[in-house]
């Protein structure tokens, strides 16, 4: 029995630009991996992300090292160790789960023991702009019932605001990306309160966030870049409410599905969120979204051109992908 892996990079125009503290794109720059054995193919995708020091060329350069390893036979279960957490890993896992599924005739959540995945309502993102812009964002999609907000300036309060004036009934998470310091807040944190944000997504940046732990949270706080895999869990209990799993920061769905049952097991708030990419890389997460208490799959719906098929969205609701596109 023959084993090939092949990993291929992709560019997916974003509509429009997006933006959040740290810069802007207007291009979703995808890692494609595809795994075939004796002529079928399971496959996955990831993001590769610069704030944890990954590139196109760097991801690819992981999954190369490991495939002659995967032709080899390597589980999915021995690639937990034999790969650090990470973009290229999820890639892979993603694959391997994808072409087990489609060899013994079962859907991914049969495999992993999971119950058949329903709909989900999923956040939507409005990109960091000015005041009065992310006020007509909101506004005009005021009709979505969860959305998140990208902020981390010098000027949050007035977004804050508008964007509440603009989706007066929207639930909304807000997102900070490390762009706040200790000193702001207890300020921040009361203007959330006050305009009934529902969470708050990394307000410090990771590893100077002690702060969290000694000041009154009216606001459930997640972490986001200060988690990335099950053994980070512990240390945050004190300072976090919930934690973003994102399976390229995990290294795949095998990872999540065991952070998201030792979160729970800690008392924290679950969400699941994305970077920004295709359904394919939507896909698996959606069954790790299961349960949460926030979803936040929404990459494929800022792109102006998905995979074919993609995943089905209607108003907030995504729902399970089809075995054509994977699981």
């Amino acid at each position: 029995m023959s084993t090939v892996l092949e990993a291929t990079t992709e560019d997916f125009p974003i509509a429009g630009t997006f933006t959040i503290s740290r810069g802007s794109k207007t291009t979703a720059s995808v890692v494609t991996c595809r795994i075939t054995k004796d002529g079928t193919s399971g496959w996955g995708e990831c993001v590769p992300y610069g704030r944890y020091n990954e590139t196109i060329a760097s991801v690819l350069a992981e999954i190369e090292a490991i495939c002659p390893q995967i032709e080899q036979g390597l589980t999915r279960p021995e690639l937990q160790s034999a790969m650090k957490p990470g973009a290229a890993r999820n890639a892979v896992d993603c694959a391997l789960w994808d072409l087990e599924a489609k060899q013994k005739g079962k859907s991914v959540h049969e495999l992993a023991g999971l119950s058949s995945p329903g709909t989900l309502t999923t956040a939507y993102t409005l990109s960091l702009a000015e005041p009065d812009a992310m006020r007509n964002q909101a506004a005009q999609y005021a009709h979505r019932a969860l959305l998140k907000i990208k902020v981390g300036t010098s000027d949050d309060a007035s977004r804050i605001r508008a964007v509440r004036e603009g989706a007066p009934e929207s639930r909304i998470i807000l997102d900070a990306n490390e762009g706040w310091t200790p000193d702001s807040l207890a300020y921040h944190f009361a203007i959330c309160a006050e305009q009934r944000i529902d969470l708050i997504e990394q307000p410090l940046a990771a590893g100077h966030d002690q702060a969290l732990a000694t000041i009154a949270r009216p606001v459930p706080v997640c972490a986001d870049e200060s988690v990335h895999a099950t053994g980070d869990l512990s240390a945050l209990v004190d300072r976090y409410d919930a934690v973003n799993i994102k399976l390229d920061k995990t290294g795949g769905l095998t990872e999540a599905l065991r952070m998201r049952d030792a979160a729970t097991s800690l008392g924290l708030k679950v969400m699941v969120g994305c970077m920004v990419g295709t359904s394919l890389g939507m896909a698996p997460a959606i069954l790790a979204a299961q349960g949460a208490d926030f979803v936040d799959l929404d990459g494929p719906l800022l792109l102006a051109r998905d995979r074919t098929p993609g995943l089905r969205y209607e108003a907030s609701l995504v729902f399970p992908p089809e075995p054509r596109l994977w699981g």
